[in-house]
């Protein structure tokens, strides 16, 4: 009784007026990102382009992140993460619109270097932001908060999307996706304009501290998430073509499915931040590194749509782990420069991780059981290697 009293307070005192309006903002600019993300490859293929060009897409969503995300961390620092999110959205309008104007798959791959840039660019601003209206205690939580209400879109998006590729076609569907996407955006702009607070003290980051040298904990949990980015990257940009174009499912049946495993992800998110805030955080993230590993053995084995539906289930469960891991490498950076060596970390990972994503389509160009044995394969390392090496930081005694 003790025990879920407690849960209840530290997840009500984690909820203010900040977190608030970074929920609504996440719901309604992720939506719109949603909308057709997924289904790109598909869409890429369909209007001529190669396994090479979608595998390509891939590599640009990797490369972009890396490249975006420490400009992201200094613009937050220097602007404040209000403005840093204004700035953010509008280059996300700009990739909608080239998308809308310009019907053609090389117009994909241009307009990504914007839209892609959204989540990417302001992650290291949102976790600046909780790691400042949070207890340091609870950062977990905060996080979790922050991964929870993400999953919303990333669930209903693709699920939308499904219904309106099925409704109007692939190529029609992804702009009508496209267009959902540009006025939610619009939307977005103004709620952030009128209703998030600013930060009133921004950080005073030293170049000391922007350089600052990465702790050997975090250059391992650095290391083996990286391995782990290998085994989810790799056959990510396939997913919808093996379960739709190899497998002979719906473009609702895979959005389906991406409910199921957005739903699995949302159940274990507050409970796992609760006890991981308590009880330490590198089993937790071991956890979700084994889930990682598993989703792509499974991908390959499943043929009808409910063997599909348990391996999204296990892909639901990769997010075990991942707010936790996210306040790790917070616990680990120094108390001033978050952002910014948030945003170095996520430029090391993704710009590595890139390569991997642009292979995936010679590996997928070889067969599929290639492309997801692979990334299995670079999973079990990714574990070995946290198993043995990764840290854990003990905050559970520790204020804001």
């Amino acid at each position: 009784m003790e025990s879920k009293k407690d849960f209840k307070a530290v997840s009500s005192s984690v909820i203010n007026k900040s977190m608030m309006s970074m929920i609504v903002m996440v719901i309604m600019i992720g939506l719109g990102e949603k909308l057709a993300e997924r289904f790109l490859p598909l869409y890429i293929l369909t209007l001529g382009g190669t396994a090479y060009a979608a595998g390509f897409l891939n590599f640009l969503d990797n490369f972009l992140s890396a490249v975006y995300s420490p400009i992201g961390g200094y613009m937050s620092d220097k602007l404040g993460y209000k403005k840093a999110m204004m700035v953010f959205t509008i280059i996300a309008l700009i990739g909608y619109a080239i998308v809308l104007i310009i019907p053609t798959w090389q117009a994909v791959l241009i307009g990504a270097f914007f839209f892609i840039s959204w989540t990417a660019i302001s992650l290291p601003a949102v976790m600046s932001m909780v790691s400042k209206v949070v207890k340091k205690n609870q950062r977990t939580m905060g996080v979790s908060i922050h991964s929870l209400v993400r999953r919303i879109p990333m669930a209903l998006g693709p699920l939308f999307g499904g219904l309106l590729i099925g409704a109007y076609g692939q190529v029609t569907g992804v702009k009508i996706s496209f267009s959902i996407a540009f006025v939610l955006g619009i939307v977005t702009l103004f709620f952030i304009h009128f209703y998030m607070e600013d930060d009133k003290e921004k950080d005073k980051v030293s170049d000391e501290d922007r350089t600052a040298y990465f702790s050997l904990e975090l250059k391992n949990l650095l290391i083996s998430d990286i391995l782990i980015r290998y085994a989810e990257q790799i056959p990510y940009a396939f997913l919808a073509v093996w379960v739709i174009k190899y497998k002979g499912l719906s473009g609702a049946q895979f959005g389906y499915l991406t409910v199921i495993e957005m739903v699995t992800a949302l159940l274990i998110y507050i409970p796992v931040a609760y006890f991981a805030d308590k009880h330490g955080k590198k089993p937790f993230v071991l956890i979700t590194f084994g889930f990682f590993t598993l989703f792509p053995l499974v991908l390959y084995f499943s043929n009808s749509f409910w063997t599909f539906v348990f391996a999204f289930i296990i892909r639901g469960l990769k997010e075990f782990g991942e707010p936790t891991r996210k306040a790790l490498i917070m616990d680990l950076a120094p108390e001033n420069a978050k952002a910014s060596t948030f945003g170095r970390y996520y430029f090391i990972r993704d710009l590595v991780v890139s390569i991997a994503a642009l292979s995936s389509g010679f590996l997928w160009s070889i067969s599929p059981k290639t492309n997801f044995l692979t990334a299995f394969v670079f999973g079990i390392i990714g574990m070995i290697v946290f198993a043995m090496f990764g840290k854990d930081v003990n905050t559970s005694d520790s204020t804001k």
